[in-house]
């Protein structure tokens, strides 16, 4: 099956890059995509498993886990920050050969960023276990599912060059987005996390500033090949779509019904008049219950 899979990338995308050969996951997209298909499988049968049972706290863990990835996100934004500088990277269009060993050192760093996303399929099994099925939406499903498969093309094919600019936006962003979660996993620390918006807001004004670099390539190439640039702006693109949607459902209409509740009786929360006279109305109508 791998000989068969793997003749048939090979034929369609043209040779692989041979400095990543026998990397780990590298070598066979297989094991890829059954990682991918057990996780939308756990995706589909998780939350039917936990419908009749209490959810798990995962605290400890929640903090451990997201303590981890902040940290590894970390490493990965300063190491490709370095390693670009270091290869003297041109920011309009970069091929994957003519970095020297600075590129050795991204396609290093780019493959924890592929195994990354592997790990971060743990994202959406705690959401099960802890029944926040709420936050199982289409576009988590759709980008935890895809990046993880992108990555082993990216690897195989680009694993440097042109590659490296969303990696090291995304690195950065993630550093905020896990040290946010790893901190609302603390129940005391939640009261003083309000940044939760604007990592939506980065995540956004990444996925642009990506496809603005990734058009340079196009506009003024180099060696890069043009068909992954073609393909990094459709994915941008739809994911600009789906987090946009998530932004406005999310953030615009909270605050629209927070306005019409606050127009339709917040007069009651405001001088605490209205709230003390319904509560004791409340009460008499109880006792009149009770009486009856």
């Amino acid at each position: 099956l791998d000989k068969t899979i793997n003749s048939y990338l090979d034929v369609w995308l043209g040779p692989r890059d041979p400095r990543v050969k026998g990397w780990l996951l590298l070598e066979n997209y297989t094991p890829t995509f059954i990682f991918s298909v057990l996780y939308l499988l756990i995706v589909w049968l998780g939350p039917k498993y936990m419908r009749n049972k209490q959810p798990f706290s995962c605290r400890g863990i929640l903090v451990i886990y997201n303590l981890g990835l902040t940290l590894l996100s970390l490493y990965m934004f300063y190491e490709l920050v370095t390693g670009v500088w270091e290869g003297g990277y041109n920011f309009f269009c970069q091929d994957t050969h003519s970095g020297g060993e600075a590129d050795m050192k991204i396609i290093r760093v780019l493959w924890w960023y592929y195994f990354s996303k592997l790990i971060e399929f743990m994202d959406t099994f705690f959401f099960i276990v802890r029944k926040n099925n709420h936050q199982i939406t289409v576009l988590h499903v759709y980008h935890h599912a895809t990046m993880l498969n992108i990555w082993w093309f990216v690897m195989n094919w680009v694993p440097c060059g042109h590659s490296y600019f969303g990696a090291t936006l995304n690195s950065f962003i993630h550093v905020l987005m896990y040290s946010y979660y790893g901190l609302s996993a603390v129940p005391a620390m939640r009261p003083y996390l309000w940044w939760k918006k604007y990592i939506t807001q980065g995540q956004l004004t990444q996925f642009v500033l990506t496809i603005f670099q990734t058009s340079c390539g196009v506009v003024w190439p180099c060696a890069f090949p043009q068909g992954w640039l073609y393909f990094q702006i459709s994915y941008m693109i739809s994911l600009i779509i789906l987090f946009t949607n998530f932004y406005i459902q999310t953030y615009n209409k909270k605050a629209s019904s927070r306005r019409k509740e606050y127009q339709n009786g917040s007069t009651a929360t405001v001088n605490g008049y209205t709230n003390s006279f319904s509560s004791l109305e409340n009460n008499v109508k109880q006792r009149k219950q009770r009486k009856d």
